[in-house]
């Protein structure tokens, strides 16, 4: 007799995606997570690069509670640099997070590696600044798992930085953009000594400026030439997977709950559609998403949309009208009454509906000068929408005929996303048994997690089998309002006994019970990664732009091969010209003065002018990157 044994191959390791969304506060995670979020990232009591968007400990655990569920994530932004006065403070804050329950930690600070930490991991954040692979390697050798890459990356580096590291690497797909290296900016400090690594950044970006050339010549006036439009990476997002992206970031931890729930749907929809396609990647949380209403990124907060330098340097990255939301565009006037006004919106590309109580905007136009001055956005309400006669309160005497109107506020819409939109159901299975003193169930989960429940009763033959079965199924297929739907259950008893529906209800609430604390106990959080104190910082000179802010961080450094060490531009020793944004948006790339695209221009300084300051923009064209340097006088302030 011959046995032959047949190899089965395992099944490839499937790499986990992660759509991550922002948390204003507990409350707002909860419904990230219900409308598809992997993971969600919040502020904690201190320490968050969002000033405003602080929680209090006893909420993040309570979030933390409702995402392990479905084995979903929350981080902590702990994301600014500390003062020596704050390191207590933070060591204290990092161990009640963890207790609380928290995955991992955003850190920009090195000195918090010197800590001494809870087993809990940690994440680069972009504030770090992190563009090569040399960085990236370091970040890993010291003890991170995961890296937020520098939003001004390309495909091909992406790629080589996923070449180099096995960090879990996180790019942002939405929302504002920075126009400056995340880190890299102290702008809103030397003007209002309010800290953009300290979590509270003035956005003195948004701004309007005007561009003055070395001559004098003025080449814009009045314009937010510092505002970018906003990141939109929804055409490139199986690019960026394949390129080793598997953190997936909306930006957004202060815009609003419809905000929320809307971009996080649209991703969630996106990614899902590409891991429906593809054996590879799998989404690293459980449960499927329903929505109540069609995500549509473009009825939320932003600026236009840009997918920035992901696919090169391209145009019109920039906003320079205004730095609102202006929304989409809906058409031109073309008849203007004494309460109302008609609108074409063939140009719109849309079938754009009106709605009672939409709100439009639109840009009153300096004719003289053909420009679009932010000072002149002016909106309007729809009091009553007849198709495309919108009657209002009052018509402005600048709603003229040709006049492009846009849709800022579309009532109907927010009104679906203000109400319960969203649900996220774990698919299960059930067997139903005969025990030797009752009935049992076992209910099963897709990542084969179970629980069973017993239950002692009488069990008496039903009169007729075959509805008897029809019923149980029914009953155990009510699983009303927890996370759980059922596909199929198994009848495996000896025949069909005659039980309560009370007793059958009873079951079933157990066991949905019993696997729900299952799940939660079969949670695990991500370790931290070993601190290799041995590895070498890629630099032997750190200037103020390395943001090295208290002892530890310097003695982390010192450690880590670095022998020169300069404060941090907030601890006001910086006396002479310095750079205060280094940037990859380029003013003269913006008006067609870049020396690589136009032969025979220079790359001269310009001059930004805010209010009565002057600053200067200094050109590295072979970095292809643009420096605003303060005066003496900026920098004292």
């Amino acid at each position: 007799m011959v046995t032959v044994e047949l190899f089965t191959p395992e099944a490839p390791v499937k790499r986990r995606l992660e759509l991550l969304a922002p948390a204003k506060n507990a409350d707002y995670g909860i419904e990230a997570i219900r409308h598809g979020a992997d993971a969600v990232y919040i502020g904690g009591p201190a320490f968050g690069a969002r000033h405003n968007a602080g929680n209090s400990v006893e909420d993040i655990a309570r979030l933390a509670e409702f995402a392990h569920r479905y084995h979903a994530q929350v981080f902590v932004a702990l994301n600014t640099i500390l003062m020596d006065d704050e390191l207590d403070k933070a060591q204290k804050l990092i161990w009640r997070l963890y207790e609380a329950g928290v995955d991992a930690l955003i850190v920009q600070d090195m000195g918090v590696l010197q800590f001494d930490l809870p087993p809990i991991a940690l994440h680069a954040s972009t504030q770090t600044d992190n563009r090569s692979p040399e960085k990236t390697v370091f970040l890993e050798q010291v003890g991170f798992s995961q890296v937020v890459l520098a939003r001004e990356l390309n495909i091909p580096q992406i790629r080589d930085i996923a070449a180099s590291t096995k960090m879990k690497l996180e790019f942002f797909i939405h929302g504002a953009l920075c126009v400056s290296y995340s880190g890299l900016c102290n702008l809103s400090h030397a003007y209002s000594n309010r800290s953009a690594n300290r979590g509270e950044c003035s956005q003195m970006c948004r701004l309007p400026c005007n561009l003055t050339t070395r001559e004098g010549d003025v080449l814009a006036e009045n314009q937010h030439l510092l505002s970018l439009k906003d990141n939109n990476q929804t055409d490139n997002l199986e690019a960026l997977i394949d390129a080793g992206i598997s953190s997936f970031k909306i930006e957004g931890r202060l815009k609003d709950i419809t905000y929320l729930k809307n971009i996080t749907a649209h991703y969630r929809q996106q990614l899902d559609a590409i891991m429906a396609k593809r054996d590879d990647v799998e989404s690293i949380s459980h449960g499927r998403c329903t929505f109540n209403f069609i995500p549509d990124p473009d009825k939320s907060f932003n600026r236009g949309k840009t997918d920035y330098f992901v696919n090169e340097r391209t145009e019109a990255i920039e906003h320079f009208s205004s730095p609102k939301f202006i929304g989409e565009k809906v058409g031109r006037i073309t008849e203007v009454g004494k309460d109302f006004i008609k609108i074409d919106t063939r140009e719109s590309g849309k079938d754009i509906h009106f709605n009672n109580g939409d709100g439009l905007c639109f840009f009153v136009e300096h004719y003289e000068t053909q420009r679009l001055s932010d000072d002149k956005l002016s909106g309007v309400r729809i009091n009553r929408a007849e198709g495309n006669v919108l009657h209002l309160t009052e018509v402005p005497k600048d709603l003229k005929i040709g006049v492009m109107m846009f849709r800022n506020f579309d009532h109907k819409f927010e009104a679906s996303l203000n109400k319960d939109s969203a649900s996220r159901k774990m698919t299960v299975d059930m067997q139903f048994f005969d025990t030797d003193d009752g009935v049992g169930l076992t209910i099963t989960d897709r990542h084969n997690i179970s629980a069973t429940v017993m239950l002692a009763c009488d069990k008496a033959p039903a009169n007729d089998q075959v509805k008897t079965a029809e019923n149980l199924k029914k009953q155990f297929s009510k699983l009303g309002s927890s996370d759980f739907v059922l596909n199929k259950v198994n009848l495996l008893t000896q025949q069909m006994w005659f039980l309560p529906i009370s007793v059958v209800n009873e079951l079933r609430r157990d066991a949905v019970s019993a696997l729900m604390t299952a799940r939660v106990a079969s949670y695990q959080r991500p370790e931290r990664w070993v601190h290799d104190k041995t590895a070498r910082f890629p630099q032997k000179a750190l200037s103020f732009l390395s943001n090295v802010a208290n002892e530890k961080a310097k003695s982390f450094y010192h450690q880590h091969g670095v022998i020169q060490i300069e404060d941090t531009y907030e601890k006001n020793n910086v006396l002479h010209d310095a750079p205060l944004m280094v940037t990859k948006h380029c003013l003269r790339y913006s008006f067609n003065l870049c020396p690589k695209e136009v032969e025979g221009i220079k790359a001269d300084p310009m001059f930004l002018e805010v209010g009565k300051d002057k600053l200067k923009l200094i050109f590295d064209c072979h970095k292809c990157e643009m420096m605003i340097v303060g005066s003496n006088q900026l920098v004292k302030q």
